[in-house]
């Protein structure tokens, strides 16, 4: 079975966990025996609107499962997006509605075929399943583990400790990720790292219903672009695989220096050893170019950083830039506009507050000059180049 070897170098590279290790290779041999492709699971949750670089982790993993011939399974949990994913948490998660669920859902499809084969994949929405149990059957599903073992959970353990709350919606959570595996028949689950009890259930609970256990496989949480914590949209420190190319290279060149190798070998197709001689700079040149190339294709990429050297390099206003026009009531006899007025105005902040506390930052200039204080009474003269931050632009007129 030298071709099952070969597979599983590729597949363990990269992997946090793998268990159990002669599990996988049983499966991957019984594959090539029977012609029979495996199903990999993958579970994506809707709480916010774009898939991220830290989802393509193991969204690449289930590619290279397709491409070894085997079903990638994506399941998008609208149903356990109700409950809300305790994992990580401190406290009881905010439950969603299903209107903000089917909101963040709408381009699921898109983003992920950006990385996934189309033909070998099936998606699927767990409320298929869970939305038809009848309150029996969560009686029988929930008589199948103990509150013991889901406190072994390290969260749910910390705050037991710290007498924080745990919902009994919480406990559910696990159990009914885990008859996912079932309702699909898994073969293998896909996760990451912080997902590791909950898929170790799914193993558990497939055998209660008389499965053979999926093997798991976690890879690491991807740090996010500000070097600290783990990429995520609430945290504001992510890339949306489908972010406009210009957004994606900006954000890329300017993550620390530490996180390049890493975002090499998650992200990438690149050996980080075909770079190492290069600058920091180059480094990442290269590899914000390298990551936009693969969600826009090369010409995108090669706009992106010419786009990126006119404004940044060479100061230069931008190739392209909205236009929004402004009330005129806002304009006072004087011909001066308040500068938070201003930006209100233009759609880039959602509040005043917002607009003050970014001028307080130094993060907004107009007409290529710093604005220094909220209190600034401006001259209208259309157009106004507004700029917040260092890649959002807008011509007030």
């Amino acid at each position: 079975m030298r071709a099952v070897e070969k597979e599983l170098a590729r597949i363990e590279s990269g992997v946090s966990d793998l268990i159990p290790r002669d599990g996988l290779i049983r499966k991957l041999e019984r594959s090539v025996k029977t012609k029979n492709p495996l199903r990999v699971k993958l579970g994506i949750d809707p709480s916010a609107p774009h898939l991220t670089l830290g989802h393509s982790v193991p969204l690449r993993k289930m590619r290279l499962f397709q491409d070894l011939g085997h079903i990638g399974v994506l399941v998008v949990g609208d149903f356990t997006r109700l409950i809300g994913d305790p994992s990580g948490q401190c406290s009881t998660r905010a439950l969603m509605s299903a209107e903000e669920i089917n909101r963040n859902m709408a381009t699921y499809q898109e983003q992920a075929f950006k990385i996934l084969d189309p033909k070998r994949t099936e998606i699927r929405y767990n409320s298929e399943w869970l939305g038809k149990l009848g309150f029996a059957d969560v009686i029988a599903l929930s008589s199948k583990y103990t509150v013991a073992r889901m406190l072994e959970r390290d969260d749910f353990s910390k705050r037991f400790s710290a007498n924080r709350p745990i919902s009994i919606l919480e406990f559910l959570y696990p159990l009914a990720q885990a008859y996912d595996s079932v309702a699909i028949h898994a073969d293998i689950e896909l996760g990451g790292n912080d997902q590791r009890f909950n898929l170790l259930l799914g193993r558990d609970i497939q055998r209660e219903y008389g499965q053979e256990p999926q093997v798991i496989l976690t890879v690491p949480l991807l740090i996010g672009i500000d070097g600290v914590r783990s990429m995520s949209q609430t945290a504001g420190n992510y890339v949306g695989v489908s972010e406009r190319p210009g957004e994606m290279f900006g954000k890329l060149l300017a993550i620390p220096d530490e996180l390049v190798q890493d975002y090499f070998f998650y992200l990438t197709d690149v050996s980080y050893e075909t770079v190492a001689s290069l600058s920091p700079r180059d480094a990442k040149r290269k590899l914000a170019s390298e990551i936009v190339v693969m969600y826009h294709g090369e010409e995108a990429a090669i706009r992106a950083q010419d786009e990126f050297d006119r404004v940044h390099i060479r100061h230069e206003r931008p190739s392209e830039v909205s236009k929004v026009v402004i009330d005129r009531s806002l304009v006072k006899e004087d011909g001066l506009i308040w500068v938070v007025d201003l930006l209100q105005a233009s759609g880039m902040v959602t509040s005043r507050a917002e607009a003050k506390r970014l001028i307080t930052q130094g993060g907004v200039r107009i007409n290529d000059k710093r604005v220094a204080t909220a209190d600034l009474d401006l001259l209208f003269e259309p157009p106004l180049l507004i700029q917040i931050g260092k890649r959002s632009f807008a011509e007030a007129v």
